[in-house]
């Protein structure tokens, strides 16, 4: 979680007109995500170093909060830990708190990572199916990383065809959740999309969907309908792969203001 200042791009308005629309226009949200890697033999040192990391925040009065989760599947001497969903500006904010803990970080944490990979999520709300008022901090998350073939066309597939399922489960009042984000800046080797699913525990993490996905789609669109954005996905898509993770409580930093 070593504080550092993200890359933005700035676009200046060409005329008045421009700048009011921009001015008018929701400022992306987004979730800072870091995922650290430990050697076994360190996994005692590196969490205790993550605790007087947090109890140095706490006592400059940091007040964004770090969720900690533990990687229960793939590798597991991962750590992830993530933001909530902030504006941009939130960011310049956690670095001039955060940077006063910047030496605890170096000197009880780096010691005990093998390496350290980090990038921000934009919340596609447009793309989710998120009951109202129902956060990610749960017991359990599946998380589905998607990586997308080059070019345009396949980023533009994928959104057309989440646009549509996340339209047809609204329809369908489909009791189940997840949450979709847009990778950025988080290196080469980072998926374009990430799927998010929360569960109360391994049993409702494991219960297959009484309608499955596709099953749903199908019921709102048609079969050709729901086949043809099937394929389009898979057309859209270089890769997959799944992993779990768990709340980790002793790991999370509340923020002052919680």
């Amino acid at each position: 979680m070593k504080s550092s200042t993200p890359w933005l791009a700035g676009v200046a308005a060409c005329c008045c007109f421009t700048a009011v629309v921009a001015a008018d226009a929701p400022k992306p949200m987004l979730i800072r995500d870091y995922t650290d890697f430990v050697a076994p033999a360190d996994q005692q040192a590196y969490e205790a170093g993550i605790k007087s990391y947090n109890q140095c925040l706490s006592q400059h009065g940091f007040k964004y909060t770090w969720t900690a989760w533990s990687h229960e599947t793939g590798d597991t001497f991962a750590y992830s830990y993530t933001t909530d969903a902030v504006p941009w500006s939130a960011f310049d904010a956690m670095h001039e708190t955060g940077k006063a803990c910047d030496p605890i970080f170096r000197t009880s944490v780096n010691p005990h990572l093998k390496s350290e990979v980090s990038g921000f999520v934009q919340a596609r709300n447009d793309l989710s199916h998120m009951a109202k008022g129902m956060g990610l901090t749960a017991p359990y998350i599946e998380v589905i990383d998607f990586k997308l073939k080059n070019g345009h066309e396949p980023h533009e597939a994928f959104v057309d065809v989440a646009k549509k399922i996340a339209a047809a489960a609204d329809k369908a009042k489909w009791p189940n959740n997840y949450m979709i984000g847009e990778m950025q800046q988080a290196g080469p080797d980072a998926p374009d999309f990430v799927v998010v699913i929360p569960a109360k525990s391994w049993e409702d993490l494991g219960k297959d969907p009484e309608t499955p996905l596709w099953t749903m789609v199908e019921n709102v669109y048609g079969k050709q309908d729901a086949q043809a954005m099937r394929k389009s996905l898979n057309d859209a898509t270089e890769s997959s792969s799944s992993h779990v993770d768990s709340y980790n409580t002793e790991l999370t930093y509340k923020g002052a203001s919680k």
